[in-house]
């Protein structure tokens, strides 16, 4: 087991509630065939890298979560320019293209993706930083160009659970990725992603856990009815203000748990998984 490649329990059958309103089919086809074009858009201008103003890049993101028929809420501090380490709780897919919205970044994602269809394209031609989680000596190789690209004034996105959650629990934050954070000299910014219907009441319908397919999971967020993505930034923790990884990591891990106990939601699902195998 690498430090890359923890494992969650959230499981599609024990995580994702299927409760709540559903569109039309004819609307959920339109709304997927339009994230499908959009992405071919994106695909087309990645090779212009750097080229493309970040205030476009934030108008195709939202456009993206626009067309999958999601609501879109950020609040809290611009985040900083220059080098800097935007860290996230990881629940979808659709946590990308929400970071995106925030503050166009390289995305660092696990080398898996690079298979995915179309988003595979998207995330190779985006200059994404690819991790091969069962290497546990390509560790400091991967530390030190993330650090390289912080230190060049790139912004970074990285998802330290490892692994997504339902978002009902979450996942301790793993320490490796701050090293690069603390070797660049750049600040962190905590971004807390959360997903609820347009009541209030939260969802995972969203999740893109266990062995959920990646069809799958955009089925049910195109088919959604009332799913409202919410966008939390967070206060930027200052270089410098940490003496090690593990220190700078516990700082940004608490500033992203929800308000409810996640340790007792994971027992229930835990209970609840186990009923459904009796």
């Amino acid at each position: 087991m690498s430090v890359w490649l923890p494992s969650a329990p959230c499981t599609p059958r024990a995580c994702v509630e299927t409760t709540g309103s559903t569109t039309a089919v004819p609307l959920a086809v339109l709304r997927l065939v339009t994230v499908l074009v959009v992405l071919l858009a994106g695909i087309m201008l990645c090779p212009l890298g750097r080229q493309i103003p970040a205030g476009w890049v934030r108008r195709w993101a939202r456009t993206i979560v626009r067309a999958a028929g999601v609501r879109l809420r950020v609040s809290g501090p611009t985040a900083p320019t220059g080098g800097v380490l935007l860290v996230a709780n990881h629940i979808s897919w659709l946590d990308i293209p929400l970071l995106a919205a925030v503050r166009p970044a390289r995305m660092l994602a696990k080398a898996e993706i690079r298979r995915w269809p179309v988003a595979g394209a998207l995330t190779a031609t985006s200059g994404a930083l690819f991790i091969e989680r069962d290497r546990l000596r390509a560790l400091p190789g991967t530390v030190a160009k993330i650090a390289d690209a912080l230190r060049e004034g790139t912004a970074v996105v990285a998802f330290p659970e490892g692994s997504t959650w339902c978002g009902k629990a979450q996942g301790h934050f793993r320490r490796a990725v701050f090293q690069a954070a603390l070797d660049a000299g750049v600040p962190v910014q905590p971004v807390h992603l959360h997903y609820r219907l347009t009541g209030g009441a939260a969802s995972t319908a969203p999740a893109f856990v266990g062995e959920d397919s990646l069809l799958t999971s955009v089925w049910r967020v195109v088919s959604a009815r009332g799913l409202v993505a919410e966008v939390e930034v967070r206060d930027a923790i200052a270089p410098g203000s940490h003496r090690d990884r593990r220190a700078l990591a516990r700082a940004a891990q608490p500033q992203l748990l929800a308000p409810h106990d996640p340790a007792k939601v994971l027992r229930q699902q835990r209970g609840d998984l186990r009923r459904d195998l009796r």
